[in-house]
Parts: C-alpha cells; structure tokens; sequence
C-alpha cells in the first residue's frame, strides 16, 4: 500500500495519541492528558502526517520561526510501518515545510538515539532543558 504524506494542521487529538501509543512515544507523552496534547497540536507550527489506506502511521509535530531554527519535537511512526522509510520522509517534509534554510533541532528519545545519525542528525555537545510541571 502506498504511504500517502500531507501537512495536517487539524489533526485530531485521538488520531495522534493513538499513533504515539503504536510507536512507543507515548511512554514520554502526556496521553492521558487531553487538553494538553490539544494544545501541543493546536500551537505547532507544522504537522505532517502519513497515512496509509487512510489509517494514520506516522506523524512529525515541529515548532519554528519558519526563518532560523525548527525544532522537530515529535516524531511518531507505528511499529508495524517502522523501517520503511516514513521516518525519514516524515523529518524531510517537515525540514521543507519549515523551510530547508532553517536548523532542524530535536531531543532524541532513548530508543531513538541510534536513529537520528543514521538519516543525517549530528550529535551537538551541549543541551540544556528546564522540566516543566
């Protein structure tokens, strides 16, 4: 089945806990909080989807000044479609929307360390992050 890609700014919020839910991100998501992963989809700046037969199985939420800086700060593909290529696709059509001028900057997720060089990330030595409540 062909993986169809579109940016996807009214995605809903059951659609996307679902797909987090089916790639393990929602180990560090808040799911079980609908207001907030309401806000968290309804304040990014660039949200694109891949679907196949309709059926979500891959999502990339990104925040940025479509000028200097895109912060790519999730980044979800299903298990079962893993290893195919949607990832990968995902954060370039993401890059392209922010605008490939931009630095695309992430938090990698443990399970995903490994990932992120493997399609072009370097390793920066110094990051910093403040917990919020």
């Amino acid at each position: 089945m062909p993986v169809v890609y579109q940016v996807e700014p009214d995605l809903r919020a059951a659609e996307f806990i679902d797909v987090l839910k089916r790639s393990t991100l929602a180990e560090r998501r808040p799911v079980d909080d609908l207001p907030r992963i309401e806000g968290m989809l309804r304040h990014a700046d660039v949200l694109v989807t891949a679907r196949v037969d309709d059926h979500l199985v891959g999502v990339s939420r990104a925040i940025t000044d479509f000028h200097y800086c895109t912060y790519l700060s999730d980044l979800a593909v299903d298990e079962a479609f893993q290893r195919q290529g949607i990832g990968k696709e995902l954060v370039r059509r993401t890059h392209e929307v922010a605008g490939l001028h931009t630095s695309l900057i992430l938090l990698a997720a443990p399970k995903a360390e490994t990932y992120y060089p493997h399609i072009g990330f370097e390793p920066h030595r110094s990051c910093w992050r403040r917990l919020g409540s």
